[in-house]
């Protein structure tokens, strides 16, 4: 590989939340493998780009041009077969910030949003922050082991509600499912039959293995353009997640006039400079680094998957079909949530994230960011295997 993802670079004392144990009442020895930021440099591209906007020396009010967009535009195009339109576009601080805009813009105080557990956790917080009715519709896990969507549920869910609006997450966090056209189809037409919003995180698209493609929700279908708000960003894809710049899409005007609205409700205006030139350079020059780092965290997940194997039935891998967060059930080993908690963070010494956060579907899971160079997973395989057998 041209790209070194095997080099470990010490992120303490860089105001990493990742990597400060202390402050979240963790034991110091942890292995921190929760938070979903990666622990590789950025494309080289990238770090050019940022280090010459430095050079500049200043960094006043910025916004974006028509470059911005025509690599956003080649950008989707080439990835996911997806054509946007420039007047589709709105930038946001961060797709957290855009579910939690388009919650509060496109339904009201009361009504009924839809997300699918076991799911990240920011979508249940943004419906009850936002004085909304959180409804859930459970996933179930199919006989390959890999979470299916139980369409009956969701719709007599949607109906029995009076949902407005679906938080769709796609690639799915923390389950790592790519869901197939097929299932986004049955997914559309079911939120179309009922007049349903879909606010579609995807912000893990790119991440994904096996010679699966990520199909954009609102491509699905010709229709689905139409009730679809598309969340992207960089962040996860070339590690940008602190440069706080997302590029939603929401073909509707009518939608599109909503969100605007409630942005500027919000006081946001103008973008950072420093993400806009860290997008800029990752869509147009982070592809060979994409690729390799691609085949770097499927080579992780190989490897995670043959060293838990020995664990099961009392540890078992749920392996990612895209994004780089392994879904772990612990469920074999008989504990309960908090008992779970204490024995990974101070058995095993490992930092994950529970999976009862996600949803009461979740609990007896933890989440684990395989996002590291190798030695750093195999030294948290080793650490969760001794532990294990330490239990009985």
């Amino acid at each position: 590989m041209k790209h070194d993802f095997d080099r470990i670079i010490d992120r303490k004392n860089t105001l990493c939340i990742k990597h400060d144990p202390a402050a979240r009442g963790m034991p110091a020895d942890v292995l921190p493998l929760w938070v979903a930021d990666m622990d590789f440099a950025a494309p080289p591209c990238v770090v050019d780009a940022l280090v010459e906007r430095s050079r500049h020396g200043i960094f006043g009010y910025s916004n974006i041009n028509g470059e911005y967009f025509d690599i956003l535009r080649d950008w989707f195009l080439r990835r996911h077969g997806w054509r946007v339109e420039r007047e589709w576009l709105l930038l946001t601080p961060g797709v957290v910030n855009a579910v939690y805009l388009a919650v509060r813009a496109l339904t009201a105080p009361g009504d009924g949003v839809i997300v699918m557990q076991p799911v990240y956790y920011p979508f249940a917080a943004s419906v009850r922050d936002t004085g909304r009715k959180l409804v859930v519709s459970e996933l179930a896990i199919g006989a390959d082991g890999r979470y299916e969507a139980d369409m009956a549920d969701f719709e007599a869910k949607i109906a029995e509600n009076g949902v407005k609006a679906f938080i769709l997450c796609s690639p799915h966090n923390p389950g790592g499912r790519v869901w197939t056209r097929g299932e986004l189809k049955r997914m559309g037409d079911i939120c179309l039959r009922h007049g349903v919003t879909v606010i579609a995180d995807e912000i893990h698209q790119d991440i994904v293995f096996g010679g699966r493609r990520h199909a954009v929700f609102a491509d699905v279908d010709p229709a689905f353009a139409s009730i679809a708000v598309t969340c992207t960003a960089p962040s996860k894809t070339f590690n940008l997640a602190g440069l706080q710049l997302s590029n939603i899409f929401a073909a509707d005007g009518g939608l599109r006039r909503r969100l605007e609205a409630e942005c500027r409700s919000a006081g946001m205006s103008q973008p950072g400079v420093m993400g806009i030139v860290s997008c800029m350079a990752a869509y147009a020059g982070g592809e060979e680094w994409l690729a390799e780092l691609l085949a770097y965290l499927d080579g992780n997940i190989s490897f995670l998957e043959g060293a838990l194997g020995k664990l099961a039935p009392r540890v078992r891998l749920m392996r990612p079909e895209g994004t780089y967060l392994a879904w772990l059930d612990f469920r074999g080993l008989g504990m309960s949530a908090g008992q779970l908690d204490s024995f990974v963070a101070n058995r095993a010494k490992l930092w994950l994230n529970s999976g009862y956060t996600f949803g009461e579907s979740g609990t007896g899971f933890m989440r684990l960011n395989a996002a590291c160079p190798r030695s750093i997973l195999e030294e948290a395989a080793d650490r969760l295997c001794a532990a294990v057998a330490e239990q009985g």
